[in-house]
């Protein structure tokens, strides 16, 4: 592989990031519990990380906030529109399957 400048690394790491947020935006029909129990994070977890990092560098950024830059709106919004209740078989996998912290 080439190698790439520290900027350069940063501007592709960015711009997969914006594209994979852009994919869950137009894939609102795949539910958080499913990619919780196939990938082991959700949309939360990204808008989580992003505020994190945000925090790390000085800058606040709340919960809310984090939640409508990865749901490119309100979070509740959101829910209101595309969350389904999970199913006893979805909520069994997330049980067996969530994260330890």
């Amino acid at each position: 592989m080439t190698a790439l400048s520290k900027k350069q690394q940063t501007e592709f790491e960015a711009a997969a990031f914006r594209r994979l947020v852009a994919h869950l935006r137009d894939r609102s029909d795949v539910q958080n519990i499913d990619l919780m129990n196939l990938a082991g994070f959700c949309r939360n977890c990204l808008s989580n990380w992003y505020r994190e990092a945000a925090e790390a560098e000085g800058v606040p950024v709340t919960r809310d906030e984090s939640r409508e830059m990865i749901y490119g709106m309100p979070y509740e919004d959101w829910k209101n529109l595309h969350q389904k209740e999970a199913s006893p078989v979805q909520k069994a996998a997330f049980e067996l399957n969530k994260p330890h912290k």
